[in-house]
């Protein structure tokens, strides 16, 4: 799913979607958590307003496109003590689209 349809659905959206919507588009793989904190960091560097948002494990839903868990995903995020490890809340506005779209994916 693009951002844009992600958009569509609601424009808040919990990181973890946005992230994967974000590697789609890019076609990278969105099953690497040390790049998910590092886009977590861009957003804030870049002056996303996000907000933590309580995740619930269990409701992310199970296994994703190529055969990732988005539940295991989530889990493993959840043990780690960075706060780029977290779930926050997006707005997918224009300027939050361009941003995320602007990080770079294959690092």
């Amino acid at each position: 799913m693009s951002l844009d349809k992600l958009r569509q659905k609601a424009i808040y959206q919990n990181s973890i979607d946005t992230w994967i919507a974000a590697c789609e588009e890019k076609q990278v793989d969105w099953y690497e958590t040390d790049r998910y904190r590092r886009f977590i960091a861009y957003l804030v560097q870049n002056g996303l307003n996000l907000k933590k948002f309580p995740l619930c494990i269990k409701e992310t839903g199970g296994m994703y496109e190529r055969g990732k868990d988005k539940t295991a995903f989530a889990e493993t995020l959840s043990q780690m003590t960075d706060p780029n490890a977290a779930a926050y809340t997006i707005k997918l506005n224009d300027q939050a689209v361009q941003i995320i779209r602007s990080f770079d994916f294959a690092n």
